[in-house]
């Protein structure tokens, strides 16, 4: 009987997966990892990870009759994430935790640390679906289209992908969410979470006033050069932004660039916001560049895909050419390759 970890969340997603798993035939354990000490009270949000969240994993574990352990991983969060969210802001990106939780804690680390102890799966309940083409798991979209999740794995490891089990891939979240009431599964009827869990349901710059750390006021920046006003930090502000800017112009203005070394908010006209390439980063492959064909990315969650009329690679960035001019990415989000519904890897975007 092969043996699988059930990351439990608390919500209705991973508790139905572990159900499932278990009607199949799975030898199933629930492990819950615990990231912060956010009380679910404290907040107006529903967010995940809180207290409240691993008590109800306990409950999904205790109806299945499944062993349910915690693990204290706050240490690693707060240096893995939370520390890269605040210094990626801080530097003038807008950086994706989620993205980089996937690959260094809570699928990547997760994976390899249930392999040491004798498991042979990880799962989750994300919605995600995999299958084998040319000989090799791979990571596709999930069916529900409005719920597709693989966004957020295009940065794990190639090795992690083989360790992988994502029972909702070919369910949507109605079918999802008729299975744990048809079946009684506690959290059934439970909200979904949306938030970063960390931030307590709040924006950067609420964030960044609780933990006390100061912001550095500067010039907003006509693209011509001409002083417009000031800004109230670079951290809170991103690429496309156009609300909230309170300067005055005789066309709408978006945040075109955030210059950092300069402490400078650089605006333009909508023309300026357009490119038709994107650079990325510390690209990760999870089918070798030889196998690409026709490729469509993603610069942000939910984005429409867009498709590529070129790209390459030299080493150390890839370079993606657009077929039509797009709005641009945002530096320190995460550019998502596809062929089709195919994930074909991910990097950090640094030019847009």
């Amino acid at each position: 009987m092969k043996k699988v970890v059930v990351g439990l969340s608390g919500g209705v997603d991973s508790s139905t997966a572990a159900f499932l798993l278990k009607k199949q035939g799975y030898e199933v354990v629930g492990i819950s990892l615990k990231f912060t000490d956010i009380d679910s009270c404290e907040v107006d949000t529903q967010v995940c990870c809180s207290d409240k969240d691993i008590l109800d994993a306990k409950k999904v574990a205790e109806f299945l009759e499944i062993p349910h352990y915690v693990i204290n991983w706050k240490d690693i969060f707060e240096k893995k994430v939370i520390n890269y969210f605040i210094e990626g802001y801080k530097s003038g990106l807008t950086p994706n935790p989620c993205s980089i939780c996937n690959r260094e804690v809570k699928t990547g680390l997760f994976a390899k640390y249930i392999k040491s102890l004798g498991f042979d799966y990880l799962a989750t309940g994300h919605y995600i679906r995999t299958d084998i083409e040319d000989g090799v798991k791979v990571l596709k979209r999930g069916i529900d289209k409005n719920k597709d999740q693989s966004y957020f794995m295009a940065l794990v490891e190639r090795e992690v992908v083989d360790t992988l089990i994502f029972p909702l891939g070919n369910l949507t979240k109605e079918e999802v969410r008729k299975i744990a009431q048809e079946n009684k599964i506690p959290v059934s009827q439970k909200e979904e979470s949306f938030e970063i869990c960390f931030t307590k349901g709040k924006s950067p710059e609420e964030y960044f006033k609780t933990l006390n750390i100061k912001t550095n006021e500067g010039e907003i920046v006509h693209i011509s050069g001409k002083v417009l006003g000031r800004h109230k930090g670079i951290e809170n502000y991103t690429i496309g932004q156009r609300r909230g800017l309170n300067i005055a112009w005789k066309e709408p203005l978006y945040v075109i660039e955030k210059d950092a070394l300069n402490n400078k908010i650089v605006v333009g006209e909508k023309d300026y916001l357009l490119t038709d390439k994107v650079v990325a980063k510390d690209f990760n492959f999870l089918v070798p560049i030889e196998k690409w064909k026709k490729i469509e990315v993603q610069g942000r969650y939910k984005q429409k895909p867009i498709k590529a009329k070129e790209y390459h690679f030299d080493g150390e960035n890839l370079t993606v050419i657009f077929e039509e001019k797009v709005p641009r990415f945002a530096p320190g989000q995460i550019l998502a390759v596809y062929d089709g519904d195919t994930l074909l890897g991910g990097g950090i975007i640094s030019r847009s």
